[in-house]
């Protein structure tokens, strides 16, 4: 397709801008984006029954149909962005946003709002009303942040918001991956060597096979002969296979907000975390050199998960960390709305039961993994030398995060929680509890709110830093960062703190710097 396009004050013709619909690195990035929206689907699925207890029936037949639905618009609505974006910039190498449920939105809403609820009533029909009103509580506040966002990400620094991203692509993203390719190395590693090679390095496999494909024909096939798999477990599973369409699920979305005052504390703070990391994610892609446009991406996200709680589906989707690394495997404007229809299609048609049983789980997350690796790197490859120290810090509240939970989930395997345990008990064992807890609270929003204050102390703007820092009070102060819920006066010790550490910037401020000579701090870290 070759479309006409004239920059602003030119006058005459100008040459065609060549557009194509599908590129040979579309291939890899479909295959790619394909896997891992393929695994958090089968990750949602699993923990919607098995955790919470939904039932098979409405997983499989309202659940995913409505999540379906939301994958083929959504990202038919980014590609329209992207060739939009091409065509302003007369660039063909734009890469659309990939689009799809995320692994943090599902654990957060699956053990941090629906399971409690559920093992409070035993009823996962009410633990399912209030996933859907969470989901309903996020899109408003996604749709609100649409109008403030613009504003926050000019003025926040680039350190600050790569480096949370960072932080949750370590974590959340990469370590379990990693953990799950452990657990039967011998299938997952031969699977990560084929993605390291061909999507880090210039090696071609025989033919131009994609190497999204190859990896994974490669780890099942290892699994099969292996014994991995089982059979009968497909067989067992293919009576599962049904169409299922969209309906909607009006009635529990409505029973959830009746009853939405107790979520009000979780619901507040994990929107301004998803609007916060929609932010990161849209800077992440101009980082590797596609400027969408914020407002954009935040009000089609928020209207995605108010619609999808209509319809039953209390994971609502976003734009996905992981954009420079489909673009770094050669993917435009084609790949995402593919990966999008064929799992989408896979979701209307219920053959997640028997995906589940034919594909290995450790032929499938080391794409998770190099997502994980590249959104790490790229934290410390597109800032300045000199920031380097503000990604570290605006990673640590989501590795404090991801620790607690790690933390809370083996005690309670072991039948105990950490306060029962006791904090000298933990604290005898080397566990800083207490103190890991108060760190991850709201960590995608501290992460920013730390990174930025590092950032402004290394370039030697005290007041910018004190002022970030009084920032960070007000936030603590009211429980949206380092305390346990929203409310007045939540965190007031945290809250002094960042007073305290304001102050110390502001009397810095009047301190003349030593003179000394060095590098120019401007210089990336690497390219």
């Amino acid at each position: 397709m070759s479309v006409e396009t004239q920059l602003p004050g030119e006058t005459g013709a100008t040459a065609p801008l060549s557009l194509p619909w599908w590129t040979r690195g579309d291939t890899n990035a479909f295959f790619g984006l394909s896997f891992n929206i393929l695994v958090n689907v089968l990750t949602l699925t699993t923990l919607s029954i098995a955790v919470v207890k939904i039932p098979s029936t409405d997983v499989l037949g309202t659940v995913l149909p409505a999540l379906g639905v939301a994958l083929v618009l959504g990202n038919l609505y980014y590609m329209t962005l992207a060739r939009r974006l091409a065509r302003r910039e007369r660039r063909a190498t734009v890469t659309a946003l990939p689009y799809g449920p995320s692994v943090p939105h599902m654990f957060i809403v699956v053990f941090v709002v629906m399971l409690p609820i559920y093992l409070k009533t035993n009823d996962p029909m009410k633990a399912w009303s209030a996933g859907l009103a969470w989901a309903f509580m996020i899109g408003v506040i996604v749709m609100i942040g649409a109008f403030v966002g613009p504003s926050i990400r000019r003025i926040t620094p680039r350190a600050a918001m790569l480096g949370t991203l960072a932080g949750i692509s370590i974590t959340f993203i990469a370590m379990r991956p990693a953990a799950q390719m452990w657990e039967a190395a011998w299938i997952g590693l031969p699977v990560l060597a084929i993605i390291l090679i061909g999507f880090f390095t210039d090696v071609r496999l025989p033919g131009n096979v994609p190497i999204g494909l190859a990896a994974l024909l490669t780890g099942t096939a290892i699994g099969w002969i292996g014994g991995y798999m089982s059979v009968p477990d497909v067989s067992k599973a293919a009576h599962d296979i049904a169409l299922g369409l969209p309906d909607l699920r009006l009635h529990l979305l409505f029973d959830g907000l009746a009853h939405l005052a107790p979520l009000l504390a979780t619901a507040i703070p994990l929107g301004v975390y998803n609007f916060t990391e929609a932010m990161s994610n849209v800077e992440s892609a101009a980082a590797a050199g596609d400027n969408y446009n914020l407002r954009s991406v935040l009000l089609a996200d928020g209207f995605g998960a108010i619609i999808g709680s209509g319809f039953g589906s209390p994971f609502p989707p976003a734009v996905y960390i992981g954009h420079p690394g489909w673009k770094d495997a050669g993917g435009r404007t084609g790949y995402s709305l593919a990966g999008g229809a064929i799992i989408g299609l896979m979701c209307l048609l219920g053959l997640f039961g028997v995906l589940a049983t034919l594909l290995p789980i450790p032929a499938i997350v080391p794409i998770l993994l190099y997502i994980g690796l590249l959104i790490g790197a790229q934290a410390f490859q597109a800032v300045p030398r000199l920031h380097a120290v503000a990604v570290v810090a605006a990673l640590l509240p989501n590795l404090a995060e991801w620790g607690v939970g790690q933390i809370d989930n083996a005690l309670s395997a072991a039948g105990t929680t950490a306060d029962k345990l006791g904090m000298g008990a933990l604290g005898q064992a080397g566990v800083v509890y207490d103190g890991l807890k108060t760190l991850g609270e709201g960590a995608v929003l501290a992460g920013l709110v730390l990174g930025t204050m590092v950032t402004f102390v290394l370039e030697k703007r005290f007041r910018a830093a004190a002022l970030a820092s009084s920032v960070g009070a007000v936030l603590s102060f009211v429980g949206l960062i380092h305390a346990a819920e929203v409310g007045w006066a939540a965190a007031p010790k945290v809250a002094l703190g960042y007073l305290f550490f304001g102050l110390v910037c502001l009397a810095c401020s009047f301190l003349r710097p030593t003179v000394t000579a060095g590098p120019a701090p401007a210089e990336p870290v690497a390219g």
